[in-house]
């Protein structure tokens, strides 16, 4: 049988159709088997508390085998994704960056933590996932 990843997609809310064309890109993929660990409009962590936010993504992101990142500029302008991605780097967890499809611009703070930067094409993704949640 073959391997399932967990993965976790970190996202800016506005570019919500973003995470779903990348879910769909994943999911999609014959012989590929992923889980999404992700919070998202589908399944919110339901609170305003910031602290309980933080501890209910961090179990989310040190459960996952690797944690992607939507890489677009905005990207550097979010305070949750930096939290996110800084805590998967403290966590030893993979890191890859996507550059959203047709952008020519990529955000700073994903370049500084990602182990890897990848367009947005289904088989550099999955490449990618293999070889970093090894």
């Amino acid at each position: 049988m073959a391997r399932e990843f967990n993965v976790f997609i970190s996202h800016s809310w506005s570019y919500h159709d973003d995470l779903l064309r990348l879910r769909n890109l994943l999911s999609t993929r014959g012989y590929f088997h992923v889980d999404f660990y992700e919070a998202s409009y589908d399944t919110p962590i339901n609170s305003i508390n910031a602290s309980y936010i933080k501890q209910a993504l961090k179990k989310k992101i040190t459960d996952s085998d690797i944690v992607l990142v939507i890489a677009g500029v905005y990207a550097t302008h979010s305070e949750w994704i930096g939290w996110e991605l800084e805590t998967a780097y403290k966590n030893n967890v993979p890191i890859v960056g996507v550059v959203p499809f047709g952008a020519e611009r990529m955000s700073t703070v994903v370049k500084d933590y990602a182990d890897e930067i990848v367009r947005w094409n289904t088989e550099s993704i999955v490449e990618a996932i293999r070889f970093h949640a090894a």
